[in-house]
C-alpha cells in the first residue's frame, strides 16, 4: 500500500506522527469505451463550449456558476489563502461513545500507521480508545477538503473513518410516515419469530459478489473462445400467499428448514461450494468426452466368444464322419 497523506494526530499535548492508507478498495470490473467493429479506444477531449477549441489541462480553472448564469472563476491562488488548519494535523476534538454515531455519517475508512519515532504514543492512544470503549471525534483535511472523522481501533490498528457533515444528510420526508398503520399483535409476534429464526453471527467471508464473478467468467470465456452455458438459479416464490400472516408463517418455516439443513449438513454450509460449479459451467461441456469413453464396452463383443461353440459343432461333425467311415 502507498500512503496518501502524512501528518500527525494531536492528542491533547501529545503529537503522534502518522501515515494514512486507504483501508478499502473497489473490486469492480472496469471497462473502456471502444468502437464495436474493431475495438479501437474512444478518447474524450476537453473542449470549450463557446468556440469548440480543445483546452489544455494547465489552462483549466474552477468555475462557480451564479443563479444569473454568470460564472466566477477561481484559480489555485484563490484556494491558497483559505484557512485549513487540519491540512496536516488530525486534531482530536472529543471522545464519544461509538453507539451514539449514526452509520449514515460514515464515508470511507483509512489505516493510520505510526512513524517509527511515534510508536509508543500511538499504542498509548490505541489502548485508551480500547479501554474507554469510545471513538475520537476529529477534523482532518484530505485532498484540500476538511472532513469530520472518527478514530477507532480495529485489529490493533487505529482507523480513521471520514464522515459527511450533518447538513449533507437528506431528511427522510416520505408520505407513509404520516399514515396511521395498525399492526396486530399476532403479526408482531410472527415478525419477531422470523427475525429470531434468521438471526446469526456476521461472517463477511460468506458473502461474495455473484455478478462480478459471472462477469469475469464471461470475459474469460471470450478470451478462450469458449461458449458459455447459462445457468438459472431457483428463484424464491411466495406461493399463494393471501395475507401478511401467511407470508410470515411461510417465511419462518422456510428459515427453520434452511437452518436445519445447514446444521445437519455442515459441508454444505460454505456458499462458495455452490458457486464453483456455476463459475466453471463452460468447462462442463467437456464432460461428453467422458461419455464417449463409455462406448468402449462395445469393443468387448461378447458374442464373439460365442463363436467358439460353432467351432465345436464342426469338430463334432468330423468325428461323426470318422465313425461312419
Amino acid at each position: 500500500m502507498r500512503s496518501i497523506w502524512k501528518g500527525s494526530v494531536s492528542f491533547g499535548l501529545v503529537s503522534i506522527g502518522v501515515k494514512l492508507y486507504a483501508a478499502t478498495e473497489e473490486r469492480d470490473v472496469s471497462f473502456h469505451q471502444v468502437r464495436r467493429s474493431d475495438g479501437a479506444r474512444i478518447r474524450y477531449k476537453r473542449v470549450a463550449e463557446s468556440d469548440g477549441e480543445e483546452v489544455q489541462y494547465s489552462e483549466i480553472a474552477k468555475g462557480y456558476q451564479l443563479p444569473s448564469g454568470e460564472t466566477v472563476v477561481l484559480t489555485d491562488d484563490d484556494f491558497k489563502d483559505l484557512p485549513l488548519p487540519s491540512a496536516r494535523v488530525v486534531d482530536v476534538l472529543q471522545f464519544v461513545p461509538a453507539d451514539q454515531i449514526d452509520p449514515i455519517y460514515f464515508n470511507k475508512s483509512y489505516y493510520l500507521e505510526p512513524e517509527k519515532t511515534a510508536v509508543k504514543p500511538y499504542v498509548l492512544l490505541r489502548e485508551a480508545l480500547t479501554e474507554s470503549d469510545t471513538v475520537g471525534l476529529v477534523k482532518v483535511a484530505i485532498r484540500n477538503r476538511e472532513q469530520l472523522a472518527t478514530l477507532r481501533v480495529r485489529e490493533g490498528v487505529i482507523m480513521l473513518d471520514t464522515m459527511i457533515w450533518p447538513d449533507e444528510v437528506r431528511a427522510a420526508d416520505f408520505g407513509f410516515l404520516n399514515d396511521d398503520i395498525e399492526l396486530r399483535q399476532q403479526e408482531r409476534q410472527m415478525a419477531r419469530s422470523l427475525v429470531e429464526s434468521m438471526s446469526g453471527d456476521f461472517e463477511p467471508e460468506q458473502y461474495t459478489d455473484n455478478y462480478r464473478e459471472a462477469l469475469q467468467a464471461v470475459i474469460e470465456a471470450k478470451i478462450e473462445g469458449r461458449e458459455l452455458v447459462e445457468t438459472e438459479e431457483a428463484q424464491p416464490t411466495a406461493g399463494n400467499v393471501v395475507d401478511l400472516m401467511s407470508a410470515l408463517r411461510a417465511s419462518v418455516e422456510a428459515a427453520k428448514q434452511g437452518r436445519g439443513a445447514t446444521a445437519s449438513e455442515p459441508a454444505k454450509k460454505a456458499p462458495v461450494a455452490k458457486k464453483t460449479p456455476a463459475k466453471k459451467a463452460p468447462a462442463a461441456k467437456k464432460a461428453p468426452a467422458a461419455k464417449k469413453a463409455k462406448k468402449a464396452p462395445a469393443a468387448k463383443k461378447a458374442p464373439a466368444a460365442k463363436k467358439a461353440p460353432a467351432a465345436k459343432k464342426s469338430g463334432a461333425k468330423k468325428a461323426a464322419a470318422r465313425k461312419t467311415a
